[in-house]
């Protein structure tokens, strides 16, 4: 059960990102402010639910937060300062874009580095724990697949449609037989040595 919590009446803002695991495309984060008396059954860790559900609540946590913004750090910025920067400045990205300041910050995961001095607390699996993280989870997500698909318009061999950059054996197998894009993370293992003697043979 996802509870909604106000540190110390504090106007609270949760933090999450979607696409840290991916090869390709940018990181997103998102940052939202609930609204205290909000409320919805259906809100739930992003990876919990399916798209027909992500894009519904989307629409909710839009209409109905006190705040919400989305950012992104792309592909080549995350090779040159590593993934879990890259994550971190994608959520300061997206408070920094906040119409409302918070006063405490909740994030999903165990990292983080102190944005404007503002309380932070980090929780493992925060997105399965509290409304505001859940809430950005979605928002991340739902903007990061949409522009994944975007993106597989341009290069459909690697099935981003499906994969949305994840390292599925069809992403992997269009990077064996048609390279990468400039859209790859080249810090990232691209191919699977396993994958490659499949095809040697």
């Amino acid at each position: 059960m996802l509870t909604l919590k106000y540190y110390q009446d504090k106007i609270e803002a949760g933090c999450d990102e979607a696409g840290r695991g991916c090869l390709a495309g940018p990181v997103f984060a998102a940052a939202v402010i609930l609204p205290e008396d909000f409320s919805n059954e259906m809100l739930n860790d992003s990876k919990q639910l399916s798209e027909k559900k992500r894009d519904e609540l989307r629409s909710i946590i839009e209409r109905e937060a006190l705040a919400w913004a989305v950012a992104s750090v792309d592909n080549n910025e995350i090779d040159k300062i590593n993934i879990l920067n890259a994550s971190i400045e994608g959520m300061h990205r997206a408070l920094a874009q906040l119409s409302v300041t918070p006063e405490h910050i909740l994030i999903d995961g165990n990292r983080f580095k102190p944005y404007r001095n503002i309380e932070h607390h980090c929780i493992v699996k925060g997105d399965g724990k509290y409304m505001a993280i859940a809430a950005a989870s979605i928002l991340a997500k739902t903007h990061r697949d949409e522009y994944m698909k975007k993106l597989h318009e341009e290069y459909p061999v690697y099935d981003w449609i499906s994969n949305k950059g994840y390292p599925t054996k069809k992403h992997r197998e269009g990077i064996l037989l048609h390279g990468v894009t400039p859209y790859h993370r080249q810090s990232f293992t691209l191919l699977d040595p396993q994958l490659k003697l499949d095809f040697d043979h």
